[in-house]
């Protein structure tokens, strides 16, 4: 019997150590495995959610993509090979009077040289009613040349009788020779 006992110890001791060779070498490396392999599958669920909502997008962008192709496709047409200046200043003058403002002044600064396009700041300023000066500001974009508003200001009369001052800086490109 008691060889028999320590037969059966020597047999739980090699069972046991199989065990703890198995997992050791086998079943934690495994388990190691199968939650990288987890982790790298929910990443992937999450690429593909990702890809399929970015997809729905693509209509929608394509046609904003249209949209501003349509509004771009005459931009360069709107700056002008030669700088045409005075001409331009005297259809902002026409405007002005053709919207029946009042104390006009519409003053050029200095040329900006830049590689492709130059431009000249403009300081405008005129008074009358709030519906003339945004006539005049839309009518402004129809003219065919390419001008930037950098700032507006506005201001009510002393008296508040609806007139407005107007101040304006724009700036106005045409290309660059050369």
């Amino acid at each position: 019997m008691l060889f028999g006992k320590s037969q059966q110890i020597a047999i739980f001791g090699v069972a046991g150590a199989i065990i703890g060779v198995f997992v050791i070498f086998w079943y934690l490396p495994l388990r190691k495995k199968m939650s990288l392999v987890k982790l790298a599958k929910a990443e992937q669920v999450v690429t593909i959610a990702k890809g399929m909502a970015d997809a729905e997008q693509m209509p929608v962008l394509r046609e904003q993509l249209e949209k501003l192709q349509i509004e771009l496709e005459d931009y360069e047409s709107k700056i002008p090979d030669k700088r045409d200046f005075g001409a331009f200043l005297s259809r902002i003058t026409e405007l002005m009077n053709e919207h029946h403002l009042k104390e006009q002044s519409i003053e050029p600064g200095e040329v900006l040289a830049a590689d492709k396009f130059n431009c000249i700041p403009v300081s405008m300023q005129c008074k009358g009613r709030l519906t003339q000066l945004f006539n005049f500001y839309d009518r402004l974009q129809d003219l065919g040349r390419l001008v930037r508003i950098e700032q507006v200001k506005l201001m009510n009369d002393a008296g508040y009788g609806g007139q407005v001052s107007m101040e304006t800086r724009a700036i106005i490109y045409y290309k660059a020779q050369g």
